[in-house]
């Protein structure tokens, strides 16, 4: 057993079906980059019913992060004749990435935009975390580089 971690994006929405003996199962089509110019994909398989409120959220272009088992791999031709190999692997755990494009509107980005302005005119800096993301690093500025703080009254030099 081989269990791998991908990062990627859906290309179409969850499938699900219950099979003939009366299990449920889900489908995802996740696209993974492994350089601008190759992207792999990967059909992910979710037996049961355990990720089902996770699931209802995604759609297709979501972003996503899965563990897994690895499948066999398997070999087939293109429409044009090429051999091609496809990926599978079943889901032991499924996450929401924190890199993937938001799915909130943008009449909600520009009303949370709004909210940080007056908050920023009475005197309250709200922590930005490097960007529009609800996810921020320790010892990040508003920009997004780090700035160490350190003081050294004798020297010039880092504490380090």
């Amino acid at each position: 057993m081989i269990i791998i971690e991908i990062a990627g994006h859906l290309g179409a929405d969850p499938e699900s079906r219950v099979t003939p003996s009366g299990q449920k199962v889900t489908t995802l089509r996740v696209a993974t980059n492994v350089n601008k110019d190759e992207t792999i994909w990967w059909r992910v398989t979710i037996w049961g019913s355990d990720f089902d409120n996770m699931i209802k959220h995604l759609k297709k272009g979501s972003a996503i992060i899965v563990v897994g088992d690895m499948g066999k791999l398997d070999i087939y031709n293109d429409k044009e004749g090429r051999p091609q190999v496809s990926y599978q692997m079943t889901a032991r755990m499924l996450k929401f990435s924190p890199f993937g494009k938001g799915d909130r509107s943008d009449q909600q980005q520009q009303q949370q935009q709004q909210q940080q302005q007056q908050q920023q005119q009475q005197g309250h800096e709200p922590y930005s975390g490097g960007g529009s993301s609800t996810f921020g690093t320790f010892g990040e500025s508003s920009t997004g580089t780090y700035q160490p703080e350190y003081s050294n009254a004798l020297s010039d030099e880092p504490p380090f």
